[in-house]
């Protein structure tokens, strides 16, 4: 839904809800979507939150809740009594309730889990013991388990009876009574099959892409890509169906991933609250502690052009073309970096293909440096008038800063993943300082060899 139409649609509700017109308010919230309803719910008064909840049905009621930002729901739970807050508990999946105590203050999750059923609890437990960035942290319990030999009109008589509390039956993972996961037989089959008498052993899928609970969560995201899959099983070490990893997670983790790897490239400190959900505070928290490291850093160009101060005082025409190094070598190394950052992360490039990638990357560069290197030299003679010396520094000094800019671009991403660092901290601010000190001293020392200073 548009911003144009979420606007019309609060204000329609806000005079429904104003002329008392609960009746009509019900209505027409029944016809609407959750994402949408949230959407409305982020931008009411606190007051008038649990007056339009409660006119919800209670599955779309759990549906709105789930899809709310942290804050809303904790404005929300505030309003709420615990018999309301209880039956919102109850209608969350556990993958959602357990997202829910994590995001809360410690008050709220008292009260949370107080309201919480006592199986609904226990399965919260279990699921916060596993790293909240792991397979385990994200999956959840609720799936369809059916047994290899029942036949199709059992499994069929079984996901009618238990289907309706499970997060999805698109898919039912098939297990052994000690519950290891042996196969995955689809509803489309079921529903297809001629046979009721069938067992389900006899066709269903025994290769499944399956993962364990400390898989990492991207890791886990990228399967669903690949394979084309709705739900990834989840198994433990002794390979027993422990929960699922739904396809809707899947696209949350990447789109927080997303946004993680985002920050750091442009030196921020990573967050996920929404831009005006965050005080002045928190920017400044986000962007001050690396504009100050970049900064010093930064510093190490000011030594090198002060130690170099009698080579530029006796051809002060070096001084003007040091910009135009510095941003060449800052954009070269940039482009190679969000190049090998994108392939980690899409699993394209691992840490024993670093010789071929920096054998690639030597290639490009030296292509790169060498049509920049040209068209600078025929600018440099033709409508600059420099002499060819000085065209020649700098020049040479091009092609080595894209050299040098590229490999580097390269080198630390991939030496970061392999020492477990992310590789997002190595992006472009990084690289531009790191480049910046590089360009100079080569400039300054091609300068010396070829103009004898």
């Amino acid at each position: 839904m548009s911003d144009t139409a979420i606007q019309t649609l609060k204000n329609m509700l806000a005079h429904l809800d104003d002329a008392k017109k609960y009746q009509s308010l019900r209505d027409v919230m029944e016809t609407l979507n959750a994402p949408d309803l949230a959407a409305v719910f982020e931008d009411l008064p606190q007051e008038k939150m649990p007056v339009l909840f409660r006119l919800m049905p209670k599955d779309l009621a759990a549906e709105v809740f789930a899809e709310l930002t942290p804050e809303t729901q904790e404005a929300l739970i505030q309003g709420l009594s615990d018999r309301e807050l209880k039956l919102v508990i109850d209608e969350l999946f556990v993958d959602d309730a357990t997202d829910l105590v994590e995001e809360m203050p410690a008050g709220v999750v008292k009260r949370i889990l107080a309201q919480a059923a006592p199986d609904t609890r226990q399965m919260i437990n279990e699921l916060l013991k596993y790293p909240e960035d792991s397979a385990g942290g994200v999956m959840t319990t609720e799936f369809m388990e059916l047994r290899p030999d029942m036949t199709v009109r059992q499994a069929m008589d079984a996901i009618r009876k238990n289907g309706i509390d499970k997060e999805t039956i698109n898919n039912c993972y098939v297990t052994n009574p000690d519950r290891t996961l042996v196969g995955v037989v689809s509803l489309r089959s079921l529903v297809l099959e001629k046979n009721e008498d069938r067992c389900i052993d006899d066709f269903m899928d025994t290769n499944v892409v399956s993962v364990t609970t400390s898989t990492d969560q991207e890791q886990t995201s990228h399967l669903f890509e690949k394979y084309g899959l709705l739900a990834v099983p989840v198994v433990d070490g002794e390979k027993r169906l422990v929960g699922i990893v739904t396809v809707d997670d899947a696209i949350s983790i990447l789109q927080d991933e997303a946004d993680e790897d985002i920050a750091k490239m442009s030196a921020m400190a990573p967050t996920d609250k929404p831009y005006f959900r965050r005080s002045m505070w928190d920017l400044y928290k986000s962007r001050a502690p690396w504009l100050l490291f970049l900064m010093v850093s930064a510093t190490f160009s000011s030594l090198v052009i002060r130690s170099y101060e009698d080579a530029l005082a006796a051809v002060t025409v070096l001084t003007a073309y040091i910009p135009m190094l510095t941003d060449t070598g800052g954009n070269a190394g940039s482009q190679s970096t969000s190049t090998i950052i994108r392939g980690i992360a899409l699993g394209e490039i691992r840490g024993r293909d670093l010789p071929r990638v920096l054998w690639r990357e030597f290639r490009v560069a030296i292509l790169c440096g060498g049509t920049l290197a040209v068209c600078n030299f025929v600018k440099l003679l033709v409508f600059d008038h420099i002499a060819m010396p000085v065209a020649a520094v700098v020049c040479l000094t091009l092609v080595l800063t894209v050299l040098i800019s590229q490999l580097l671009g390269t080198l630390l991403p991939v030496t970061a993943n392999r020492i477990g660092i992310d590789p997002a901290v190595m992006a472009s601010p990084l690289i531009t300082t790191i480049v910046d000190t590089t360009t100079l001293l080569v400039y300054f020392n091609i300068a010396r060899v070829i103009l004898h200073l």
